[in-house]
């Protein structure tokens, strides 16, 4: 700081010019170590998010108040978080960056305050908000101030859930009580080597447990990806990340009040699809991948997964429909059969809730035979996960439209979005089968005693099975009860499905009177 006070305008300009220029900090060992991690700083990601130009920081001249521990003597400019806001694709969104070359992004009251208070910014104006998260955690110097400062930024994540969409972008470290903030947001990406999250460290794990992991198979990308489901999106780069954030943006709204973006594609509504005649195998027990569905239906075949390497016997995800942005979920036959398993119930319920929180009508392919059987399921809780994406079925609200491209059995056919559960309108090729269970285990149970009586059971079996399927394993009788409502030809669904959603953009369906509902967690 200056020793002498400005006096001339010209002069307090300059102080101005130069507080502007430490509180950027541009350069410096802690800098080129950052880029030796192969991360780049908080202000070059927030430049690579946002439209160029558009960015407008906020408390930039924020500085810490702590003196404990000589901290007095080091009180940099704008603290360990760059917060602002600007525009993505000309729409306004909140960011907050969180900056490790501050006190190694360590979390204290100041930069607690400045996250909350883009937050509740964001909540205010009715906009999106995105969290750059690279940060050490708590900042020890600060005690329990610091840990205070968390909880604040965790009660405006819970008070900002449904209202405007808040993204995580995990770029380094994220540990103990950080974790929680991007675990309540609606979407989390991370980036192969350079992030990671976990409650407890490695050395914590080995001194409590005994057990020897590393960084990335405890808490990286791949980790949180693939195997506990943390996390919904893995980026080779920070680049990558940053523009799949971008494109992720494009398919939800600015808040729940309002709609998704419109975009004008290249694809006519009434386009058909030849190819989707022979999709599905003769053999029902043959597989095939229902993301190639979903993109020769969708505009331009093009289909933004989420949560793609996680409970791959479900496909979820972003498209669009005429323009309109829509959200998908299919069982996907080439994965376990496309049975629904406990992580496939949670992955697909939770995504269903997010849709529906903000206005993103839901388009369902049914493939499914059934939920997954085995002690393994059952003491795990498969009941109340299962649960789970029947009850965000039954409480969305949104336009719902599906498809039954082959299997709809059990159970599991109710929980898959049908009429039962309030859907809009149920279509079904005709290689569709809705039935309580598949041919062969339905004669075994009905007919054990006359198979068994039967002085040629093998025979006896065979004409029974191939007598259910002529009267069960069909689309007709459920069509006959009105449960579907048209059965159609596989290379008409886009245009039969573009025309079901501009009826239903109308759709208003209020819900009871009530605080919330008690969805079994």
């Amino acid at each position: 700081m200056r020793e002498k006070a400005p006096e001339t305008y010209e002069e307090k300009l300059d102080q101005l010019e130069e507080l502007r220029g430490e509180a950027r900090h541009p350069e410096g060992p802690a800098v080129d170590k950052q880029h030796e991690r192969g991360k780049l700083t908080a202000r070059e990601r927030i430049d690579l998010l946002l439209d160029e130009g558009s960015f407008r920081e906020l408390d930039a001249f924020v500085r810490h108040r702590t003196s404990a521990f000589g901290m007095d003597k080091n009180r940099p400019l704008a603290d360990a978080v760059v917060t602002g806001h600007g525009t993505i694709e000309g729409r306004p969104v909140c960011v907050f960056s969180q900056d490790f070359t501050v006190f190694g992004g360590s979390l204290g009251e100041v930069m607690g305050e400045k996250m909350c208070k883009v937050m509740d910014l964001a909540a205010k104006i009715g906009c999106p908000v995105i969290g750059i998260n690279d940060s050490g955690g708590a900042r020890i110097q600060e005690g329990v101030v610091s840990l205070g400062a968390y909880g604040d930024v965790f009660l405006r994540n819970v008070r900002c859930s449904g209202v405007i969409p808040q993204i995580s972008l995990i770029m380094g470290p994220c540990a103990g009580g950080a974790v929680y903030s991007p675990a309540i947001t609606d979407f989390i990406f991370m980036v192969r080597e350079t992030s990671h999250m976990f409650i407890t460290g490695p050395d914590v794990i080995k001194t409590v447990t005994g057990e020897e992991v590393g960084f990335e198979e405890l808490g990286g990308a791949d980790a949180h990806n693939s195997r506990s489901g943390v996390a919904q999106f893995a980026c080779e780069s920070e680049e990558a990340c940053l523009q799949d954030c971008r494109y992720l943006l494009s398919f939800l709204p600015q808040n729940n009040l309002s709609l998704p973006p419109r975009i004008a594609v290249d694809d006519t509504p009434d386009r058909e699809a030849p190819e989707l005649d022979h999709v599905v195998p003769d053999n029902p027990n043959k597989p095939y991948d229902m993301r190639e569905v979903v993109r020769l239906i969708v505009d331009e075949g093009e289909f933004f997964e989420v949560h793609a390497a996680y409970a791959r016997n479900i496909v979820c995800g972003f498209a669009r429909l005429d323009g309109h942005a829509v959200g998908i979920v299919g069982n996907q036959p080439n994965q376990l059969a496309g049975v629904l398993d406990i992580d496939a119930s949670a992955k697909a319920a939770r995504f269903v809730r997010t849709c529906d929180a903000f206005n993103i009508p839901l388009l369902t392919f049914c493939d499914v035979p059934g939920f997954l059987p085995g002690t393994a399921q059952e003491w795990g809780g498969i009941i109340r996960h299962g649960a789970k994406l029947l009850y965000a079925y039954a409480e969305a609200s949104v336009p719902k439209l599906t498809v039954i491209t082959r299997k709809a059995y059990g159970g599991a056919y109710d929980v898959m979005a049908s009429k039962h559960l309030g859907a809009d309108f149920n279509f079904a090729w005709p290689t569709a089968e809705v039935a309580v269970m598949g041919p062969e285990g339905a004669v075994n149970i009905i007919y054990r005693r006359d198979i068994a009586k039967s002085p040629t059971p093998e025979e006896r079996r065979a004409r029974l099975i191939a007598d259910y399927k002529a009267h069960f394993a069909n689309p007709y009788a459920a069509a006959e009860r009105g449960y579907i409502d048209d059965v159609i030809v596989p290379h008409e669904t886009r245009p039969r499905l573009v025309a079901a959603l501009q009826t239903l953009l109308t759709k208003r369906e209020p819900g009871p009177a009530r605080k919330h509902g008690n969805i079994p967690l």
